[in-house]
């Protein structure tokens, strides 16, 4: 593939398309799979960047597993209790464990690694991982007694483990990341005291937290709290395998398929999800209900038809779908009124993902053609009279690079740069993408 790739103006969408499994469930299901007592089948689990590497540190802390020819079936034996690094020699007393720029990789092993005493782990990513910070979520390890230290830059990786963890009560900023919480909250049924988890400030993203539990909850251990503002859980108890575990289709990566419909369907089926699902991006479907598509739902599937108009006149709080939330500030574009802004509001967090997602959106959209007004956790974003071809830099972030594949929906082509960014979660996005596009008028 190009550094980039040029999309032609696409006049209607329709078809079925089939969803990959869940980023985030993937990786938890893998984590929590690999310390459980037994062996787990994970089906549909996400062929990706990420995924991978959080096999590739499996396999170093000695995980044993067995991918099926098309990686989607994983066979994972659990080793009955926390990971840990088993040096076999005094030549390499360090274990590097290099995972990129995924988050839902880095944040979850450090927790994961900070409770066994005898090994010595460095733990990094790649330049975009390293100017993410996770200070919350080792100030809080370290409350329990866990010995991290930054090697570069405080507050950021590259961090050396050495384990320590045992339990008690600790505090952690809830504003910034659930990552830092789900981490955690996976981490002390394995830790060797009781944990009780204070949450300071507002939970973000709490419908990542109902996720995590949930997974918590299918490999044997449920987790109460109080109001999400207290999580208390006994230390020194087993995750067990559920044998089977079928991963969910991407809620995140459905709303691009379903945003293509709205806006110039046809109608679009996504396969792999349903209204129950725990992911909060699955909410973006009730949005479009709002915005005047017609949406329905079965068994395993999620479908849209395009409407008559698209209704502009959003204000609305998606802390809880931050990913999808992305597509809509595209959506936008497309509404009847050029006048009235969508706002988007509490997405304070879109500033530590893969890019700096609040500026990138700002500057990218007005490419287009689009008034933005860009705020410490806001947008406020005006349609254009026309939407404008563009050259649209990725940042280096998949989220972009699918969502403003939508532009050539309007009319005119869009060319997206670094298309292989796309690769972290959905390698197969554009294959998907011109199956259900037709680009004759």
């Amino acid at each position: 593939m190009n550094n980039f790739i040029k999309l032609d103006p696409i006049y209607k969408v329709n078809g079925t398309v089939s969803l990959p499994g869940s980023k985030s469930i993937s990786n938890r299901a893998l984590l929590l799979a690999a310390q459980s007592v037994g062996t787990t089948r994970l089906i549909n689990l996400l062929d990706s960047d990420d995924v991978q590497y959080m096999l590739n540190a499996l396999y170093k802390l000695g995980i044993q597993y067995k991918l099926s020819s098309d990686r989607k079936i994983c066979e994972i034996d659990g080793i009955g209790g926390p990971l840990q690094f088993q040096n076999k020699s005094s030549l390499h007393p360090q274990l590097t464990l290099f995972l990129g720029n995924a988050g839902t990789v880095v944040r979850p092993l450090i927790a994961a690694l900070s409770i066994v005493t005898s090994q010595n782990i460095m733990l990094t990513g790649d330049v975009r991982m390293q100017e993410r910070p996770i200070h919350h979520l080792i100030h809080a390890l370290r409350q329990g007694g866990s010995q991290i230290n930054y090697l570069k830059k405080e507050y950021h990786v590259p961090v050396c483990l050495n384990g320590g963890y045992r339990g008690g009560t600790i505090i952690i900023q809830g504003n910034i990341s659930s990552q830092f919480l789900s981490s955690i909250l996976m981490m002390i049924p394995l830790a060797p005291e009781n944990t009780c988890i204070k949450v300071d400030g507002k939970l973000v993203s709490k419908p990542y937290i109902d996720l995590t539990l949930s997974i918590m909850k299918i490999f044997g251990i449920t987790i109460q709290h109080q109001d999400y503002k207290i999580f208390y859980c006994e230390g020194n108890r087993l995750y067990v395998s559920p044998k089977e575990y079928i991963i969910e289709g991407d809620a995140s990566s459905a709303s691009y398929f379903l945003a293509a419909s709205a806006i110039k369907g046809g109608t679009v089926k996504v396969l792999g999800i349903d209204k129950h699902s725990k992911q909060g991006d699955v909410y973006f479907s009730d949005i479009l209900n709002r915005m005047g598509a017609f949406v329905s739902w079965g068994d395993n599937y999620i479908e849209c038809t395009r409407g008559t108009t698209l209704n502009a006149s959003i204000d609305i709080d998606v802390n809880h779908m931050p990913d999808a939330a992305m597509t809509l500030a595209i959506i936008a574009l497309f509404t009847i009124e050029k006048k009235i802004p969508m706002i988007l509001r509490n997405i304070y967090n879109w500033r530590v993902k893969e890019s700096d997602r609040l500026y990138a959106m700002a500057t990218e959209l007005r490419k287009v053609g689009a008034k933005v007004i860009e705020g410490y956790d806001y947008l406020y974003i005006f349609a254009p009279q026309k939407i404008q071809s563009a050259y649209i830099n990725t940042y280096h972030d998949h989220r972009i690079a699918m969502c403003f594949s939508l532009i050539a929906l309007s009319g005119v082509s869009v060319i997206i740069d670094n298309p292989q960014c796309i690769c972290k979660t959905f390698p197969d996005f554009f294959n998907q993408f011109f199956k259900i596009s037709n680009t004759q008028q």
